[in-house]
């Protein structure tokens, strides 16, 4: 059987290798050594790394063969397997790739796909031919693929899936996915309309480097496939700077790190401008865990992850008011003020009560009287008192609020916690709940201790919104200064920072983010009390003992 030199049954049959991005192949599949082609020199396969014979280009290369085609084919004795097959089929002991992000679900490799394999799972002879009684002798020694990007083994869990049906009925499942009548005519499904190693590399045709069937150049190989969503962030366009094809460091993620953190930080590491630094932030002693990987055997079921706030392919620059959603949040799912999921968080707060509303691991930094690990109800519009983070404050008359705040004035999440070297907390370092150097997670300071001593530094977070002055001159209650500088008491002592339920407290004894640190704050011993009761505007009454002292009550008015 011969074929001319304009003809191309043999040579550009998609009978070959599967190759990951960036990596090298050592396999030959090709015309018989001496026989002239008619394509670009850079398009046949005789002058890439599939050239196995004497003559081939690289360092993986018969001893003496000086055929080419004969490492994948021959035209006699060769196998029931079309295109005239010569080489032996490796066994179905495959560990294959599963993803709950996959809709398919991939069986055995099978056609074209176990055909490259029976090089590139390394457990095949490369000179191991069906047309010879003895293995064509390699250079070197070396028998099967060498260990490298080129040799998959046959743990395929951390690779591309194939062999799975690229039908109609997937795309339904999957809208990320192009229906199969919309590929562009370089990506070829096999007969049987599955997804094989040749849907994305030609074996015998290596222009555009890596025998990929589609440039690489803005992820066009990938977005041939995959219906990519739009952003406008740096970087975040290209595929491969954050996903590889083969040998995935995190397995079915495909990442080019063990997880999602790790991969980020190949950027954002502060070497790769204009990609903010989020490294220092998530070397603080205290951070959003998002290190999945690091200790699987950590009993922490609650870790974040940088997807879980954002969204890298939706990602975009610009700006947005409180209470509205950053665009550099990427449509994110959350979870309403009311507890239930939605696909696209329209609030800031909706990303954070994903993880910081109905969940009972969730526990207070604070130990209360009156105690609540869901922060959707501390910020619940119905709530007793809480920090305008869902709606505007309940609270008419706020004289301590510093010029630019008012009773109608909303609050992010992020405007108290995040990074402490932020543009929020007076710093030059990127925004976001990266990690902080303040507890728990804050951008400026807020001691909780007992016997703090007041200062502007102390109390630096309480102090961004409410004037210090203010407070010291008692303008809203009349036994601040006193609490706060002559008796060291924290803010804390008596307030809770995020609020208080409806469910749980009362307009008279929780206005005014009232819920005592139970640490600092016992019953007093008259009646057993630990109670705080409010009397109107600028008036309220106490019952309680603290720094040794009985409040039974103790009256206070302005």
């Amino acid at each position: 059987m011969m074929y001319g030199p304009r003809e191309s049954k043999l040579t550009r049959v998609r009978a070959g290798a599967i190759l990951g991005v960036g990596s090298l192949a050592a396999i030959a599949c090709v015309l018989p050594a001496g026989l002239a082609v008619s394509y670009a020199q850079q398009e046949s396969v005789v002058d890439s790394l599939h050239n196995l014979s004497l003559s081939g280009p690289g360092t993986v290369r018969a001893a003496s063969e000086g055929q080419i085609c004969i490492f994948c084919h021959t035209p006699h004795k060769a196998t029931p397997i079309q295109p005239l097959w010569n080489r032996y089929m490796p066994i179905d002991a495959y560990t294959v790739y599963q993803s709950r992000a996959l809709d398919a679900s991939p069986d055995q490799p099978t056609g074209t796909s176990k055909m490259c394999l029976s090089c590139h799972d390394g457990t095949i002879a490369l000179g191991q031919v069906v047309s010879r009684d003895i293995p064509i002798p390699m250079m070197g020694g070396v028998t099967t693929m060498p260990i490298g990007p080129s040799n998959l083994g046959t743990d395929l869990s951390d690779d591309h899936p194939i062999s799975f049906r690229y039908d109609n009925a997937l795309v339904s499942k999957d809208a990320n996915l192009k229906p199969p009548s919309q590929l562009p005519p370089e990506i070829k499904l096999d007969g049987n309309q599955e997804l094989q190693c040749t849907t994305c590399h030609d074996p015998h045709n290596n222009a555009l480097g890596d025998f990929l069937v589609f440039s690489m150049i803005d992820s066009q190989l990938c977005r041939s496939c995959h219906q990519i969503d739009s952003t406008t962030v740096a970087g975040h366009s290209d595929c491969t700077g954050c996903h590889t094809s083969h040998s995935s460091q995190s397995g079915p993620y495909l990442l080019r790190r063990v997880n999602q953190s790790r991969t980020c930080l190949r950027c954002h590491d502060g070497t790769h401008p204009p990609a903010q630094n989020i490294l220092d932030d998530m070397s603080k002693i205290n951070v959003h865990d998002t290190d999945r990987e690091v200790d699987p055997a950590d009993p922490e079921p609650f870790m974040a992850a940088c997807t879980d706030c954002h969204n890298p392919h939706t990602m975009k620059t610009g700006t947005a008011s409180v209470p509205d959603v950053h665009p550099v949040f990427g449509d994110i799912d959350g979870v309403n003020a009311s507890g239930a999921p939605v696909d696209t968080a329209s609030y800031e707060f909706e990303v954070c009560f994903k993880c910081h509303s109905d969940n009972p691991a969730t526990d207070p930094w604070v130990s209360r009287m009156i105690t609540q690990n869901n922060t959707r109800l501390e910020f619940d519009p119905g709530a007793i008192s809480y920090h305008p983070v869902e709606a505007p404050g309940r609270n008419p008359d706020v004289p301590s609020l510093k010029p630019g705040w008012t009773v109608n004035s909303m609050v992010y999440c992020s405007d108290c916690h995040g990074s402490d070297t932020s543009s929020k907390g007076g710093g030059s370092g990127p925004d976001g709940v990266h990690g902080s150097n303040q507890e728990p997670n804050l951008i400026l300071n807020y001691e909780t201790a007992d016997y703090t001593n007041e200062s502007a530094q102390a109390y630096a977070l309480c102090y961004k919104c409410h004037d210090r002055s203010s407070i010291l001159n008692d303008e809203s209650f009349e036994e601040h200064d006193k609490h706060i500088r002559d008796e060291d008491s924290p803010c804390s002592a008596c307030h809770d920072a995020h609020g208080i339920s409806s469910a749980q407290g009362t307009s008279t004894g929780n206005s005014h983010l009232i819920n005592f640190d139970r640490s600092l704050v016992t019953p007093d011993r008259r009646y057993g009390r630990l109670e705080f009761i409010d009397n109107g505007r600028f008036a309220g009454e106490c019952y309680l003992r603290c720094h040794g002292e009985n409040h039974d009550p103790e009256d206070y008015r302005n």
